[in-house]
């Protein structure tokens, strides 16, 4: 069961979804619009103890400008 990250067209909100099943109805957490874009991201796994992930060159997130992002760990 993949979990796809998703912005929100009115309120530009970004948010992961769990997905169970292809029909299922993708509503935005933060105003209830049903008006979002799938978000293209990248899968991490580890493998040995190695990260899979591509490298940015950054050791941090250094050029992230959010407070709580998902996707970096900041």
């Amino acid at each position: 069961m993949p979990i796809y990250e998703y912005k929100c067209n009115d309120c530009k909100q970004d948010f992961e979804k769990l997905v169970l099943n292809n029909s299922q109805k993708i509503i935005c957490p933060g105003c209830n619009s049903d008006r979002i874009n799938k978000k293209f991201s990248i899968f991490a796994g580890i493998s040995r103890g190695t990260s899979l992930t591509p490298s940015s060159g950054a050791s941090d997130c250094g050029a992230c400008t959010s407070k709580a992002c998902s996707s970096c760990g900041c």
